[in-house]
């Protein structure tokens, strides 16, 4: 059963994160063969302040 977890910056539609999970969801099952039903898809929404790349926050870099 393969379980894909992701985090993506918080600010993201409903309808990105639905398009994030349903293009996961195909990679899996063409890369994997496996059933619909096996995979499961986890978006994780981090606030953009509790993100860093280089010591600067997403929240700081936008300004």
């Amino acid at each position: 059963m393969p379980l894909i977890d992701v985090s993506v910056a918080h600010g993201r539609t409903p309808r990105e994160l639905r398009a994030l999970m349903r293009e996961l969801h195909l990679a899996a099952r063409r890369a994997l063969d496996v059933p619909d039903a096996s995979i499961r898809v986890i978006v994780r929404e981090v606030p953009r302040t509790h993100w860093a790349t280089g010591d600067v926050t997403l929240a700081e870099r936008a300004g």
